[in-house]
């Protein structure tokens, strides 16, 4: 396909992976009130409340979107119930009522899921404690009616999972967490703020710092795809980089005091055909430590581990001792099930960017997040959690507008991001999602598709649905889709990915898109290949770029579906 056939996006095309180096352009030329380094949840969040401020703002980006922690968690928009263990009152109380805002503005990527907390005879936790802690937490993190705690004997437990082991159960405790998508939940507040009016770019990183004095006026940024650099000034800056947080402090030479401990989270994927897992469960360890097991699309997924982390930040990898010890906490809880290596179809690695508590074990450390301003103007953002992004986003753009205030750059615009659904999530709240999801089937039918595409990605894609209908009608996208023979709804995926979701190499694609490599990987081994050559031909990648891409994304499943000595 020659640049003269290539598709007009849907919307103007702000976030298209074509554009990538006139955005840059653009926020270099005409300048930027706040530059956002880091694009994962926290700086996409960053990112949404400040451009609904009217604030000119850039994001950068230096992998793709939620590269890092932001597509490597549990998927969980947790409600604080691990905290309450701890007695962190204050972040129960506020993580519980945000994830019911996560929730209602983007419904298509988050799910009510009910979750079993078993307890055994010797256990950490008992039929009393449980009770009343779960009542605590209801009460705590303002938990709906419908969806308060349960309490089951051992009769009732067994019946909603019969794969638990039965040897001392005493029964269980019933609570709703709920179930995301992280990178698509990044990826969709991404937009919205695009759509607001922010510029972001992935690919992009930022080399050095500018300064006038001693305080801090800009950055110099690569673009990692094309090699160019651009000098960008810009009154405020915020560090927003998770893992990196540290390392982008030093550069600015204020890393003082508090700093990062990072602590890395394994996780397993196995096919639904080898565990069948009817409910997810919620379970300690003989260590102390508490992990998950959630059915997800055909598979379930297990973990997580907590071990202090000191290798590569932009690669941690699963060994050999994360899978065994997984393994091992699976099979004591499910013992028919007698797990093995072998079983293991995919998996994933991401890291914590915790605040540094000297004498705590990982698992005990503070999840809270916390701002650090330096002598030189730099604001940086520390620790939290996924549920939490909302709200720290609030507190770093407060400090943004006191500091541009003091610069002469006014803000009169408040934020609401509790009530400003994200991208694709114009669907009628969760109350009406599922109406949604029913009425959007029969308009993907019409585009081609069939009922069970047009479903999952009416699922999916939320209130962009139609736009991947539409994608899907176009001829241009059905005769790339039978020039490689592949199925329709991919062709519309991947276009759609393309032209409105800066998706830059196949392994942006696979893995933060869609998120097959980790829950379906077989298809990502069926389509690697073509979905491979239709993007080298819609981008019009070079030799080394295609041979580079390909290389990375065969690395990528290689390690999801291997462990590391």
């Amino acid at each position: 396909m020659t640049n003269d056939n290539l598709i007009n996006p849907i919307n103007d095309g702000t976030f298209s992976s074509l554009n990538r180096a006139e955005k840059l352009r653009q926020a270099a030329s005409n300048g930027i009130d706040l530059l956002v380094i880091g694009g994962g949840i926290t700086g996409a969040g960053i990112a949404l409340n400040a451009a609904s401020r009217g604030i000119r703002t850039l994001v950068v980006e230096m992998q793709d979107f939620a590269a890092g922690t932001s597509s490597r968690s549990t998927k969980l928009v947790h409600g604080g119930l691990r905290y309450l263990k701890q007695f962190e009152i204050g972040v129960v109380a506020e993580v519980g009522k945000e994830r019911a805002i996560v929730y209602e503005n983007g419904p298509h990527v988050t799910t009510p899921e009910w979750m079993m907390l078993p307890f055994y005879r010797g256990g950490t936790f008992g039929p009393i404690m449980t009770s009343l802690g779960l009542r605590v937490y209801d009460f705590l993190a303002g938990v709906k009616r419908g969806e308060r705690r349960l309490m089951f004997n051992t009769e009732q437990t067994l019946l909603k999972e019969p794969l638990l082991k039965r040897e001392g159960l005493l029964g269980s405790g019933y609570y709703v967490e709920y179930r995301t998508d992280d990178a698509r939940l990044t990826i969709e507040v991404m937009k919205k703020a695009v759509e607001l009016g922010a510029i972001s770019v992935n690919y992009a990183k930022v080399e050095s710092f500018l300064y006038e004095g001693d305080q801090l006026i800009g950055a110099s940024i690569s673009d990692q795809i094309s090699g160019e650099v651009y000098e960008l000034k810009a009154p405020t800056i915020v560090n927003a980089t998770g893992p990196w947080v540290d390392e982008l402090r030093d550069k600015d030479g204020s890393k003082q005091g508090k700093t990062l401990r990072l602590t890395k989270g394994v996780h397993l994927v196995f096919d639904r055909s080898r565990f069948p897992l009817s409910q997810a469960v919620y379970f300690d360890t003989p260590d102390g430590r508490m992990v998950f097991a959630i059915p997800r699309e055909g598979k379930t997924y297990f973990g997580t581990t907590d071990t202090n982390y000191t290798g590569d930040i932009a690669h941690p990898q699963v060994t050999e001792q994360d899978r065994s010890y997984l393994l091992n906490a699976v099979n004591q809880i499910f013992p028919s099930l007698k797990l093995v290596d072998p079983d293991i179809e995919s998996s994933w690695a991401g890291l914590r960017p915790l605040i540094q508590q000297e004498g705590k074990d990982p698992s005990e450390i503070s999840r809270r997040d916390e701002v650090f301003v330096s002598p030189t103007g730099l604001i940086s953002i520390a620790g939290g959690k996924l549920t939490g992004y909302r709200k720290m986003a609030e507190s770093v753009v407060q400090r943004v507008v006191e500091r541009l205030a003091v610069k002469g750059i006014t803000s009169n615009r408040s934020s609401d991001t509790k009530h400003i659904p994200i991208s694709g999530g114009e669907v009628g709240g969760s109350e009406g999602f599922p109406k949604y999801v029913e009425a959007r089937i029969a308009e993907g039918v019409a585009a081609g598709l069939s009922p069970e595409s047009a479903e999952r990605l009416a699922r999916q894609y939320g209130s962009n649905a139609s736009k991947l209908f539409r994608y899907a009608e176009d001829e241009r996208v059905r005769k790339v889709a039978e020039q490689y023979e592949v199925v329709l709804d991919l062709a519309a995926e991947l276009h759609y990915a393309i032209y409105e979701e800066c998706v830059v190499k196949p392994a942006d694609f696979w893995i933060r898109r869609t998120g097959k490599l980790f829950f379906n990987i077989a298809e990502v081994h069926q389509w690697s290949n073509a979905v491979h050559a239709m993007m080298a031909q819609l981008l019009g990648w070079n030799d080394s770029q295609s041979q580079q891409y390909r290389e990375e994304l065969v690395v990528f499943t290689y390690e999801a579906s291997t462990a590391v000595h």
